[in-house]
């Protein structure tokens, strides 16, 4: 039962006045918008030192999750899309979507083909796909086995102002997530879009925080650049205190 403010009514030895939210949440910032890779190392030591912040399961090196966000590294990614023949235009005239995918490959290429089909309907300009690198042994057992394929899809902003991008991207985002929700086709319940901007991209998974750099290589890689970033340790079980 619930109180019209939202809060559970207490009862036996639950007391809603003790709920705690435990996640941890940092971020690092240059006052005057200069990027440098140090933004993105000093943020992911706060990750590592919000250990205390997050979960873990049984397996005691899969994490709870954890994440970090940051602008899109312009730089890094022309350089990375170069080599599979996808030719970014100037920065900020472009988004980059940060996709989880089934392993499975056939609900894998279902996922893919309903993006493309969504952004041709929605009249956005698919520019190609890039499959990000990846550390397994930087996760656990658990994490290892229910691990998604990670992908980043990039859109052309196509002579659309900055706020109708933006605003398209969300429509875009949200009907893909309803498109593969109502077929329910099985192994696409690990489909899940983290970011889908022109201006900020988010790196997460099933990793303990301070393994999100070894996990996922880009992270370490000195063209990647940044004026801000935020990063999150995630402790998803609520706590209460029992008083007696």
């Amino acid at each position: 039962m619930m109180l019209s403010n939202g809060i559970p009514v207490k009862q036996g030895l639950y007391d809603p006045n003790m709920e705690k939210d435990s996640c941890g949440v940092g971020f690092v910032a240059n006052i005057k918008g200069v990027r440098t890779h140090e933004i993105l190392k000093q943020t992911l030591e706060i990750l590592a030192n919000l250990k205390h912040r997050g979960a873990v399961g049984a397996d005691a090196t899969t994490g709870d999750g954890s994440g970090i966000m940051l602008q899109i590294p312009d730089v890094f990614l022309k350089k990375e899309c170069e080599k599979l023949g996808i030719l970014l235009p100037d920065t900020n005239s472009y988004a980059v979507g940060m996709i989880f995918l089934p392993q499975e490959p056939n609900a894998r290429l279902f996922c893919e083909g309903i993006v493309e089909r969504i952004l041709r309907e929605e009249d956005q300009r698919l520019l190609g796909w890039r499959e990000v690198p990846v550390k397994e042994n930087a996760c656990g057992e658990l994490a290892i086995a229910t691990r998604p394929v990670v992908m980043q899809v990039f859109v052309d902003i196509n002579g659309q102002s900055k706020i109708e991008f933006e605003r398209k991207l969300f429509v875009v985002r949200k009907r893909i997530q309803n498109a593969i929700r109502t077929i329910e086709r099985p192994y696409t319940e690990s489909f899940y879009i983290c970011s889908f901007s022109s201006s900020m991209i988010v790196y997460k998974g099933l990793i303990l925080g301070s393994q999100l750099d070894a996990f996922y290589p880009d992270l370490q890689d000195e063209t990647i650049t940044t004026s801000i970033a935020v990063v999150h340790e995630r402790y998803s079980t609520k706590s209460f205190l029992v008083t007696r």
